[in-house]
């Protein structure tokens, strides 16, 4: 009976053994995901719903910008961005025409027939973009140089377009 009890006692020795190294394990690999850096990305959700429709990742210095045709205009505008932080810093615009929305009171170059407005000093900060895709102006999206139609992509629904910061645990599916 002595025999029994000192091989129940090694097996009850090895378990917490065992059940400690896994513990250690767990405790360590959750320390390295927690130091791993959060991602940044734009994401574009739907102002109604949440529902995310596009999320791309992006960094500190990174461009997106929006392309369409002005709708009374029917000429090309571009509205360019960079990302700083988490929110979307106005830094170009190019239109061909003066309309309803574009800057008509800033100082603006001409380059190839196209009005640039690229002031030094950037002067709009934003937290989000609100934006209504059109089928008409044909609204694409541009990140890092990456097109993507966001008429196609949203179904032409309003959206927002900001930037979120996700840890390497909400990137789990």
């Amino acid at each position: 009976m002595a025999h029994n009890r000192l091989t129940a006692s090694a097996d009850g020795a090895a378990g917490r053994r065992w059940l400690l190294l896994v513990l250690v394990a767990t405790a360590l690999g959750a320390g390295l995901v927690g130091t791993l850096s959060a991602e940044r990305v734009l994401v574009v959700e739907d102002t109604a719903t949440g529902e995310q429709y596009l999320t791309e990742p992006v960094d500190n210095g990174s461009t997106v910008a929006l392309e369409y045709t002005h709708s009374v205009e029917k000429t090309r505008v571009y509205d360019g961005y960079r990302v700083d932080g988490e929110t979307l810093v106005n830094t170009r615009m190019e239109f061909e025409s003066y309309g309803w929305g574009l800057p008509a009171r800033v100082n603006v170059t001409t380059v190839n027939g196209t009005f640039v407005y690229a002031p030094e000093e950037p002067i709009t900060e934003l937290d989000s973009l609100s934006v209504s895709p059109g089928r008409i102006a044909g609204h694409t999206l541009i990140v890092d140089g990456d097109r993507h139609d966001l008429v196609t992509a949203t179904d032409a629904r309003d959206v927002r377009i900001h930037i979120e910061h996700r840890s390497p645990i909400d990137r789990i599916p």
